[in-house]
């Protein structure tokens, strides 16, 4: 059974930053990406950045570009998303999300939630102004 657990969520003020780590359990993480996604109240979970095992490569949506990065741990297995130069805007609920081990190609980088099949309990990023 796949999990997916999280941490380092909590409140800072706008420009400061916060780093979070997702630790999956009985999941291989080869040929297939990771992802963090985030909702807010009121609004559909977005993509935020994903990670693809293949090369490492990764992608975000614009609106964190330059400020989040998405990194793994190799040694420790675990999922990171350092996020600075926090904004109001970036309050959310924060999910790790894992796609199905050994898709093989990079579509899940794409930050849609339809390859994801296994997310994580979500962690609570506030930012105040």
């Amino acid at each position: 059974q796949v999990q997916l657990l999280e941490s380092g969520g909590g409140s800072v003020q706008a420009g400061g930053s916060l780093r979070l780590s997702c630790v999956p359990s009985g999941y291989t993480y080869s040929g297939t990406c990771m992802a963090w996604f985030r909702q807010a109240p009121g609004k559909e979970r977005e993509g935020v950045a994903a990670r693809y095992s293949v090369g490492g490569a990764t992608n975000y949506v614009d609106s964190v570009k330059g400020r989040f990065t998405i990194s793994r741990d190799i040694d420790t297995n675990t999922l990171y998303l350092q996020m600075d130069s926090l904004k109001p805007e970036d309050t959310a609920t924060y999910y790790c999300a894992a796609a199905r081990t050994g898709l093989w190609n990079n579509f899940c980088l794409q930050l849609h939630p339809g390859p994801y099949n296994y997310w994580g309990q979500g962690t609570q990023v506030t930012v105040s102004s």
